[in-house]
């Protein structure tokens, strides 16, 4: 029986994707990375089964060969596979450590990181960095690409990029091919209108950068925010 036939509220992927992946039992999680059960049982029962015989343990489940896995009816060399990569994935993912996000506390700290995206390009681009309350950068993201001297960014893009990671600060930054670092009337002017949007949604504007090739221009440092 496949997974499209049961109740919605059975759905281990439209579960997850209404109640989020922690509302998920083991044998769900399964059942997603099977895909589908057999002729008598349901993905999530024969999840379930398989979860029984190592008493619901995932430790012991990355034990099982795949050929182990292949006496399970309904369990195939594809399934049995997708099983033990997402286990080994898992392993993996535990051996590692979680790398630190770089922290903010000056212009020159935004600039190391973006002047790898922005100083040599021939047109403009707008960047932003997206942080949390720590000033720590929880996402970097490319928001428009311009001409040869002007690139202009959408400010509800912006924001909402922001509120999807919950930021509470954001740093902007564009370059100018030019290499000229003062800043237009139009950079000047969005400056003013991101700030002011950030106010009302509680996501401070912390600077802005121009960058040119072999240096940069903070509003922060120059006391234009």
């Amino acid at each position: 029986m496949s997974i499209k036939f049961l109740a919605e509220d059975d759905r281990p992927r439209e579960k997850f994707l209404s109640k989020g992946k922690n509302s998920l039992s083991d044998s769900e999680l399964l059942a997603i990375i099977m895909g589908s059960g057999n002729r008598d049982e349901t993905a999530v029962e024969l999840a379930r089964k398989v979860l029984a015989s190592v008493n619901n343990n995932w430790n012991q489940l990355s034990l099982l060969s795949v050929k182990d896995l292949m006496k399970f009816k309904g369990i195939g060399e594809v399934k049995a596979i997708s099983i033990t990569t997402a286990l080994e994935i898992g392993r993996r993912r535990a051996s590692q450590e979680v790398p630190e996000k770089p922290a903010i506390s000056k212009s020159n700290d935004a600039y190391l990181i973006l002047k790898n995206h922005l100083s040599d390009l021939r047109t403009e681009e707008f960047w932003a960095l997206f942080l949390n309350q720590s000033n720590k950068v929880i996402h970097i993201a490319q928001l428009t690409q311009g001409g040869i001297n002007q690139s202009i960014v959408d400010v509800r893009v912006l924001f909402k990029t922001a509120l999807d990671h919950f930021s509470t600060g954001i740093i902007i930054a564009h370059n100018h091919p030019s290499g000229n670092l003062k800043p237009s009337r139009e950079d000047i002017d969005i400056t003013q209108k991101i700030k002011e949007a950030g106010n009302f949604l509680s996501v401070q504007l912390l600077d802005h950068l121009i960058i040119t090739q072999n240096s940069y221009f903070s509003f922060s440092d120059e006391g234009l925010l």
